[in-house]
């Protein structure tokens, strides 16, 4: 069994069931960090609608997030999640503004990870951040059935 991500009649990705639920209950948790619509509609008959104007601000506001971030556990939890997104933004034909990752954050920094022995950790090289997430998105296009 299987499940169907798709715009219009187009489909961006066929994922087990199980993946499917899994990504569609990260999408919910993104959703409120990023206080946020996804475009990412419900799962109704094994299909998912998604909208492509709304996905496509989610999509940017996911990476200028990861980008004001230096916390090591918020970016393990979110690197999945967020090349998966990049996949279907690819295929769906968004713009995904890269130059989120690499610009230094507008808001300032969240979710810094500080300790008592290093201090406050810094931010990811931007253009490292960038190649990071963009190598991880290839890999998992590779492996995403369409």
């Amino acid at each position: 069994m299987s499940q169907y991500f798709d715009i219009g009649d187009e489909t961006l990705w066929n994922p087990s069931n199980g993946a499917s639920r899994m990504f569609h209950r990260q999408v919910a948790v993104f959703e409120a960090e990023l206080e946020l619509p996804s475009g990412i509609g419900p799962m109704e008959n094994d299909e998912c609608q998604i909208s492509p104007d709304t996905f496509e601000v989610f999509v940017n506001a996911l990476l200028a997030t990861h980008r004001r971030t230096s916390h090591a556990i918020w970016l393990a939890l979110a690197e999945g999640f967020t090349a998966t997104v990049l996949v279907l933004a690819e295929r769906a034909g968004i713009k995904v503004d890269w130059a989120l990752l690499g610009a230094a954050p507008e808001a300032g920094m969240a979710d810094v990870q500080a300790s008592t022995v290093t201090g406050l950790s810094a931010p990811a090289e931007a253009g490292a951040c960038a190649a990071g997430l963009r190598k991880k998105a290839r890999e998992l296009g590779r492996r995403m059935p369409r």
